[in-house]
């Protein structure tokens, strides 16, 4: 009996020592396509198209994004709801900003996730930057597969799909779905799903990098 006991442990010993040899499984080429390209870009500006959804309510969108590394991002709502509103975001916990309309002259810092500063789903100003996007979809466990995607404004895409193991991380999606430019590597579209109910679509147009931006482009 002892040397049963004792086979059976150098077994599980053995079992234990191989999967912890395994590597760890390979982010897909298209995600590794845009680490390598980001690496490149000091700074970039886009326009971002998001149509979100909660319960009955929904929100229609266009902003003007910038966004200079490490960490300094800004905002403009150019339509939608709160047109004309806009905030700037340094890497802390505050972002100041202004409200559309007839507040538009009345600055003030609020908390990143103030009402006044989130979108219809609460989402944040660096929530909407590409690298804490395309980092969700390896920060987020679940299934996730790579396959060529279709053709978006002329571009050839690659398609990254996510099945979030436990919607609750991923803002109530049970599928995240993301399309990267097989030329520039970069986010030209994104679908978050509940089942078949579309949460978010967004998309990005008129992308330009390493445009010179300085610090007095993010006033805080």
């Amino acid at each position: 009996m002892p040397s049963k006991r004792l086979s059976v442990s150098v077994l599980l010993s053995g079992l234990i020592a191989l999967f912890c040899a395994l590597p760890a499984a390979a982010a897909p080429a298209a995600i590794g396509a845009f680490d390598s390209a980001f690496a490149k870009i000091n700074d970039y500006t886009v326009m971002l198209h998001a149509h979100e959804v909660l319960g009955n309510q929904t929100q229609d969108r266009v902003y003007s994004y910038w966004f200079r590394k490490p960490h300094e991002a800004k905002t403009l709502i150019v339509s939608g709801d709160g047109s004309g509103g806009g905030g700037v975001w340094n890497g802390g916990n505050q972002v100041s900003g202004h409200q559309g309309g007839f507040l538009s002259h009345f600055h003030l810092k609020v908390d990143l996730h103030d009402h006044r500063a989130v979108s219809l789903r609460g989402y944040t100003i660096p929530d909407g930057l590409f690298q804490n996007l395309v980092a969700q979809y390896t920060q987020i466990g679940g299934a996730l597969t790579e396959k060529g995607g279709p053709t978006i404004d002329g571009q050839a895409t690659s398609e990254i799909d996510l099945r979030p193991a436990a919607p609750s991380e991923a803002g109530g999606a049970t599928r995240m779905i993301m399309y990267l430019s097989k030329s520039t590597h970069m986010p030209l579209r994104q679908i978050r799903y509940a089942g078949d109910n579309v949460l978010t679509d967004e998309s990005w147009t008129d992308l330009k990098t390493n445009v010179g931006l300085t610090q007095n482009d993010f006033p805080f």
